[in-house]
């Protein structure tokens, strides 16, 4: 995908991106491939895979995005997504992009040394721990192809406000999406949308889930990473 494809693509989902805009993700593209020449953050490395499978996929998050400011956590942002990008779109929303990597961080601290963007805050830390500390704090939390949907939930639906959004991006999730009924039960959420699409282009399938936080989740959770991988949730007798 071109510049210019990726300019029509986007205005065929309704946005329009400033030449601002643009102009940030061009430096983000180009500082993107020089840093990956030393320092391993992502296996896609043309301008034209990062318009399509990191910056166009990202910004297919945007209309989930309702209020006119909110705080964002990105759990497991990577390299930025889709945290940075959205962050490029949303300049009255405050965004947390949260990754354990510090090689992951370093980078994102590099890049917005050039994007100077004010709205970002770029935290090194496991999730379980960051999520502690900050209980009911985000009107959304985001994750892209990070890890199962169960161990998604758990780190993701404390951190939620009462009505607050967990919005992952997966590419097929019918596996994942099976037998997690007692998850969303024990931890307060329930799935509102589930919307399945193809990226243009390449095609591959993508799904985004809005999950709503409906209640207060009990303080025991997230737990330990360890506790959360070996002992799954189990209902209640």
């Amino acid at each position: 995908m071109n510049k210019e494809q990726f300019i029509e693509e986007l205005q065929r989902i309704s946005i329009d991106p400033t030449p601002e805009e643009l102009s940030k993700l061009e430096i983000y593209c180009e500082t993107l491939i020089e840093y990956n020449k030393h320092t391993n953050l992502t296996a896609i490395k043309t301008p034209e895979d990062i318009y399509l499978k990191h910056f166009y996929d990202s910004l297919t998050l945007l209309k989930y995005f309702r209020e006119e400011k909110a705080q964002v956590l990105d759990i497991g942002t990577g390299a930025g997504f889709p945290g940075m990008v959205l962050a490029i779109f949303c300049p009255k929303y405050h965004f947390v992009l949260l990754d354990a990597n510090h090689k992951k961080t370093d980078f994102l601290q590099y890049l917005n040394s050039k994007l100077q963007l004010k709205n970002v805050e770029i935290v090194n830390c496991r999730a379980e721990d960051y999520v502690r500390h900050h209980f009911e704090t985000f009107d959304y939390v985001v994750s892209r192809a990070v890890a199962d949907l169960k161990i998604l939930l758990e780190l993701s639906l404390p951190a939620l406000k009462i009505n607050g959004r967990f919005l992952p991006m997966k590419s097929d999730i019918s596996k994942e999406i099976k037998n997690i009924d007692i998850y969303l039960d024990t931890l307060n959420g329930a799935i509102l949308i589930k919307e399945e699409f193809h990226l243009p282009y390449e095609k591959s399938r993508r799904t985004i889930l809005e999950i709503v936080h409906f209640k207060k989740t009990d303080n025991l959770y997230p737990r330990s990473y360890d506790k959360i991988l070996k002992k799954p949730l189990q209902k209640n007798r």
